[in-house]
């Protein structure tokens, strides 16, 4: 389900009077995910979010991609956040948007920063396609050799807490304990994502607090599912599921995620890519419990998810496959990591002046 919301002709037409988005205008989010800036590049109708701003370039002084640009840049984005104001969700006035001072080389030096620059992105965008790819791959592989999970009748159906030591939830670390460098990860929900941990946004505890919550220690192979989230949106966290590999007791984890510790006659590798499945993300948000927006899983409804478990023999022959897999795209990663400086260093000198002098 896509994250569109729709109004009426009517209300549209309404809106358009005031301000109709044009191919090349430029929106910008001032709340919540603020300073985020993108060019419109397709002619079609539709109204903007209250949220946003529509900013028209004047073409004649400036290209609308160097803009857009220059608008993501740290410093503008630093910017921004300085000048955010509101108490829990932030937000930016639309004077504040106005009044940004923008860096204008020649129109021509304008588009040559926005080539090199969309450029060094579009490289990173592939590079990123490519590890989707990857994914995608061992999708492919686990339905082929097992078929699908819902619809065979060829391996025994057992639940999740019948082929696991513990299911547990995690702990309520007072902030007071984070760290920004520490000896133990502490994983919340925002850093547990679908077969990956982002770690941009990671505190860490000591080894002395950890100790203090030792049941929730984690060990290499131990699933991470999390718990709540919103029910329609893409990028929901509702349900996520990925698997720790680091060592052993050196990460723990938040109260909104829960830890499954399996037992030997099914393999984290293999169950961590079938609650991965497509279809076994949607039966995930099918069984969650909630409102119509938010939504969580309890202990009881994780514990109860089908597994099927075919032979281990065939389950081994698959992690291999995985692992196989999993080198590629630690490969592919780090090459995404020094595109990624790559351009976040291009960005700092194009807007210092010094692309194209």
């Amino acid at each position: 389900m896509n994250d569109y919301k729709y109004i009426s002709e009517e209300n549209h037409k309404k809106l358009t009077k005031i301000n109709k988005p044009e191919y090349g205008d430029i929106l910008y989010t001032r709340v919540g995910s603020f300073g985020e800036a993108t060019v419109i590049e397709e002619s079609i109708e539709f109204s903007i979010f209250v949220s946003l701003t529509l900013i028209k370039p004047k073409h004649k002084l400036v290209d609308s991609y160097y803009l857009k640009y220059f608008l993501n840049s740290p410093k503008v984005k630093q910017i921004a956040k300085n000048t955010t104001r509101g108490i829990g969700v932030q937000n930016l006035n639309v004077n504040d948007v106005r009044n940004f001072e923008v860096a204008l080389p020649p129109l021509e030096t304008q588009k040559k920063i926005a080539d090199v620059l969309e450029e060094a992105e579009s490289a990173i965008e592939k590079r990123k396609e490519v590890i989707n790819l990857l994914d995608e791959l061992v999708k492919s592989r686990f339905i082929e050799m097992f078929g699908d999970p819902f619809g065979t009748t060829k391996w025994l159906i057992k639940k999740l807490k019948e082929v696991s030591i513990s299911i547990s939830d995690g702990s309520n670390i007072d902030k007071k304990y984070y760290q920004e460098r520490g000896e133990v990860l502490f994983l919340r929900i925002q850093n547990v994502w679908c077969n990956e941990f982002r770690l941009e946004d990671s505190v860490y505890i000591s080894e002395n607090v950890n100790q203090d919550y030792i049941d929730t220690s984690l060990r290499t192979g131990d699933l991470l599912i999390t718990k709540i989230g919103r029910f329609y949106t893409k990028d929901s966290s509702l349900g996520r599921v990925s698997l720790y590999l680091g060592e052993n007791d050196k990460a723990n984890y938040s109260n909104n995620i829960m830890r499954v510790r399996l037992k030997d006659e099914v393999l984290s590798e293999y169950v961590n890519a079938l609650l991965n499945l497509d279809d076994y993300n949607q039966y995930i948000r099918s069984v969650s419990v909630g409102g119509t927006d938010k939504r969580a899983l309890s202990k009881t409804l994780i514990g109860d998810f089908p597994i099927i478990v075919p032979p281990i023999e065939l389950q081994n022959q698959f992690a291999v496959f995985v692992n196989q897999v999993d080198k590629l795209k630690f490969e592919m990663e780090n090459s995404l990591k020094e595109l990624e400086d790559t351009f976040n260093s291009l960005m700092q000198k194009a807007f210092r002046g010094e692309l194209f002098n």
